[in-house]
């Protein structure tokens, strides 16, 4: 079943989450990652949105978890420390 791992981003450092955006974009696309929302406009129905929203798709949780551990995205995610707030976490989809 899909697995989708759903990022909420208060970006505080703009040039330096560049250098994120950057490595990010490279673990996605040497990991096949979908990338189904990144950034965007929101518009709020209830409660308040975050800053920012991505959502990605993986082949199931294991493929999810995979690209997070990964040198890819582990060069990213130093390259945003302390340039963003950010909470990152993965859900099961559904099999339809």
């Amino acid at each position: 079943m899909p697995a989708f791992i759903i990022v909420q981003v208060e970006v505080t450092n703009p040039e330096q989450y560049k250098e994120y955006q950057k490595f990010s974009s490279i673990a996605m696309q040497t990991h096949g990652v979908k990338v189904l929302v990144r950034g965007g406009q929101q518009d709020v129905l209830e409660g308040q949105a975050p800053p920012r929203t991505v959502i990605m798709e993986f082949p199931d949780m294991a493929a999810a978890r995979a690209w997070y551990e990964s040198a890819e995205y582990r060069q990213a995610r130093e390259a945003r420390a302390g340039a963003a707030k950010m909470n990152m976490y993965v859900v099961d989809g559904l099999s339809v």
